[in-house]
């Protein structure tokens, strides 16, 4: 497992002197702030009290807790990452958006309401783990990352023994190009069978062709052993491409914060798609695992090399994988491993560093556990020495879908 960091310097606005640094983060919120209510789980009310009053709203309208959680990751994974690139408190933090007020891609702006140049970052957030891509630099760098789990396959399952899985690739015409769609239905990496014996794409030959579950398929290994096994192993394998092609995507779309919408969608291709191999899930007292990262996909546009971005995808457990895409000034840049943060050591406590170097600064975190303790309304005390920062603060969530909400 990727090990943790812990501390940092603090530093002024970038400069043009500064060494550029990306940092890419993963929180893993499936055991925090457990409860029903995001108010009343245990840690939550301090965790809460460090970010804006919107912010605040928008995750306690949540309907399901793991999503107040997730959000409420996403929001101190972006504090966490300014409040370091910027050298300043959780207090001075400032959050806008790019473009559309509503759905534009987040970013930080000074007191003004500008953007702050040299910075971009970037989150994502699915089934308990969000993740963080951040660049701190001088030159004009974007930022993209996404998080999926191939597991949710009740929709595609049901498609797939009706239709086949050339049936489920047809779904998404819309955003996957006649070569995309022709990759994922036919060709596969690798198919492991039920004894973790790996069949490479050479081995399988021409039973990539197959698309139709609760099939027997039969092969010849590298050994001449003649081996038979279901296509539903090719079908999860072709699965996990396929999500792997989708994850690519959507980190790139979002360097620019264009979303699924974006005209140009099906003329950015990927090729040389490879899925990375899994870790292993976490079990008992132990950790997940990180599993493969791949960075070899080729990127066009329009039928053209876009050669100033890089890509990459790791996988994490069994059925996580987590991509990202940074486009700019960035030759010779190597994507770093995503790390996985502990809250307390990684995140709580950089916040209570910051803030007890403002003296002035009056948490919100006492004033909405007193509230708490007395039974009153369950929302944060208005009567915060703060209380005109919190309101300055962009709303960040509460105007968006479901859908929307997973890329900010």
């Amino acid at each position: 497992m990727n090990p943790g960091f812990s501390g940092f310097e603090t530093k002024s606005y970038p400069q043009l002197d500064d060494e550029p640094e990306l940092v890419t983060w993963l929180l893993d919120t499936r055991t925090l702030w457990p409860g029903d209510n995001i108010w009343t789980a245990k840690g939550a009310a301090y965790a809460m009290g460090l970010i804006s009053l919107e912010e605040q709203n928008a995750i306690a309208s949540k309907m399901f807790i793991a999503d107040a959680r997730m959000s409420l990751g996403s929001a101190l994974l972006k504090r966490l990452f300014i409040s370091k690139a910027l050298g300043i408190s959780w207090t001075e933090v400032r959050l806008a958006r790019k473009g559309n007020e509503k759905h534009g891609k987040p970013c930080a702006v000074d007191n003004y309401g500008r953007p702050i140049s040299g910075i971009d970052f970037n989150v994502s957030h699915q089934n308990g783990l969000v993740s963080l891509i951040g660049w701190d630099g001088c030159d004009d760098v974007m930022v993209g990352t996404d998080i999926v789990c191939v597991n949710e396959r009740e929709t595609a399952r049901q498609t797939i023994d009706e239709e086949g899985f050339d049936g489920w690739v047809d779904i998404y015409d819309a955003v996957f190009s006649l070569e995309e769609r022709w990759s994922m239905k036919y060709d596969v990496d690798a198919v492991t069978l039920l004894d973790g014996t790996r069949l490479s794409a050479h081995e399988i030959g021409r039973n990539d062709r197959c698309i139709q579950p609760n099939q027997e398929l039969t092969c010849t290994k590298k050994t001449g052993e003649e081996i038979t096994f279901s296509s539903e192993l090719l079908i999860d394998a072709k699965l996990r491409r396929f999500y792997t092609y989708f994850t690519l995507k959507e980190a790139y779309i979002k360097l620019a914060g264009e979303g699924l919408l974006a005209p140009w969608l099906k003329q950015l291709e990927f090729f040389n798609v490879r899925s990375p191999r899994p870790g292993t899930v976490a079990r008992c007292s132990t950790h997940g695992t990180w599993g493969e990262e791949v960075d070899d996909a080729e990127v066009k546009l329009h039928g053209r090399h876009v050669n100033d971005v890089k890509m990459k995808v790791q996988a994490f457990e069994e059925d996580f994988m987590i991509s990202c895409a940074i486009q700019g000034n960035i030759q010779g840049l190597k994507i770093p491993a995503f790390q996985k943060l502990h809250l307390d050591k990684d995140v709580l406590n950089i916040a209570r560093d910051t803030l007890e170097r403002k003296d002035s600064f009056m948490s919100p975190a006492e004033a909405i556990e007193q509230d708490l303790n007395k039974g009153n309304d369950k929302s944060p005390n208005k009567d915060t020495s703060d209380i005109d920062y919190f309101r300055s603060v962009a709303d960040v969530e509460s105007l968006l879908s479901p859908w929307e909400s997973r890329y900010w």
